[in-house]
């Protein structure tokens, strides 16, 4: 029996009128580039935080954003880091558990609450950027400036190009 495809040859997919649609194929799909890119990258930084600081990825997002902002609320979070509200419920619990964060409860709106760095945690956090800022840059040490620009402006335009839709989709 011949097998359906090989790694050589792939599975031709028919789209309408019976017309084969050229396969899909990964290695040069943009979409799944950029979520191994992202995956290995936020991958070997958790190293770097998970080791020192026992963080896993939520975590260090939600505490990253908190340090950015200073004061934010849990669905701020969210919206900012891309992550859905689980992640972002659990990892709050966490490092509220550690001493790391607190909440102030909204006097607008008893909902929702304030979040900020403790001191515990600002000093975790000042910990951490200079490691964050360390990967960034071995990350980019291969690209020379203007590559770096180029780079930085495509995730830009992607960025802004996704968001478009979304909005125009909504």
């Amino acid at each position: 029996m011949k097998p359906l495809s090989t790694a050589s040859e792939p599975l031709a997919v028919h789209g309408g009128a019976d017309e084969p649609s050229p396969a899909l194929r990964l290695a040069t799909f943009m979409p799944y580039r950029l979520n191994v890119l992202a995956t290995v990258i936020s991958e070997g930084l958790a190293q770097l935080y998970a080791e020192r600081f026992l963080l896993d990825i939520p975590g260090w997002r939600v505490l990253a954003t908190i340090g950015e902002f200073g004061e934010i609320t849990a669905k701020s979070i969210g919206q900012h880091a891309h992550m859905n509200k689980v992640k972002v419920s659990r990892a709050v619990a966490d490092l509220e558990a550690r001493g790391w964060i607190e909440r102030q409860q909204n006097p607008d709106d008893m909902r929702e609450s304030f979040l900020t760095l403790t001191v515990e945690g600002q000093r975790n956090y000042r910990e951490i950027v200079p490691l964050a800022h360390s990967y960034e840059a071995r990350l980019r040490a291969n690209l020379n400036e203007q590559e770096q620009q180029i780079f930085d402006l495509v995730i830009d335009k992607i960025l802004a190009s996704v968001s478009a839709r979304e909005t125009h989709e909504k």
